[in-house]
C-alpha cells in the first residue's frame, strides 16, 4: 500500500513557495506571479528506494508576513513542513528564529527544513556571508527557477519521514 504523507510548505508573500512546487511536481518555472490565497494542494509519488514509494501531498500555504496568523486547520494532520525564506529579501528572514519558533510551537515533533531559494540571485560567497550575518542556518539553498537542490529537498523529507512510517 501507497503511504501518503501531509507536507505544508510555508513562509512569507512571494519567497518562491508556489514555483519550488511547480519545479518539483512538473519540472516547470514561470515567471509569472500569481498569488496563493488559501491553500493549493498537489500531489506527488515520490521512489524513496528500489522498492519503496511514497506519496506526497504538497500543500502551498498562502504567504503571510506574520506566521502566528496561519489557520491552524491547514496545519491539522502535517507530518513534515518546508520553511521558505527568499535569500535576496531580507525582510523573508530578518525574523527567522522567531518564525520558526512559531512553526515548531504549532507542529512539534515533525521534520520541518528551512530552505533560502532564489540562490541564483546572489554569488555562493554572498549567500554564505549574508546567512553567517543573521545567524541563519538552512537545510537547503534552493533556486525554483533554475532547479538547483529542489528534487533533493522533497527527497530528503520524504527520506526523513520514511523511517517514522
Amino acid at each position: 500500500m501507497l503511504k501518503s504523507k501531509k507536507i505544508v510548505v510555508l513562509g512569507h508573500f512571494g519567497v518562491g513557495k508556489t514555483s519550488l512546487i511547480r519545479r518539483f511536481v512538473t519540472d516547470t518555472f514561470s515567471d509569472n506571479y500569481t498569488v496563493t490565497i488559501g491553500v493549493h494542494i498537489t500531489k506527488k509519488v515520490v521512489e524513496i528506494s528500489v522498492d519503496k514509494t511514497m506519496s506526497l501531498i504538497l500543500w502551498d500555504l498562502e504567504g503571510t508576513d506574520d506566521i502566528a496568523s496561519i489557520r491552524k486547520a491547514y496545519l491539522l494532520g502535517t507530518h513534515g513542513a518546508v520553511f521558505v525564506f527568499d535569500i535576496s529579501r531580507p525582510s523573508t528572514f530578518q525574523h527567522l528564529k522567531e518564525d520558526l519558533r512559531i512553526v515548531t510551537e504549532q507542529m512539534p515533533d515533525i521534520p520541518l527544513m528551512v530552505v533560502g531559494n532564489k540562490s541564483d540571485l546572489a554569488e555562493e560567497s554572498e549567500l554564505k556571508n549574508r546567512l553567517q550575518e543573521n545567524s541563519i542556518s538552512v537545510d537547503f539553498l534552493t533556486s525554483a527557477k533554475m532547479g538547483t537542490a529542489v528534487n533533493e529537498l522533497f527527497l530528503k523529507l520524504a527520506t526523513l519521514l520514511s523511517s517514522d512510517a
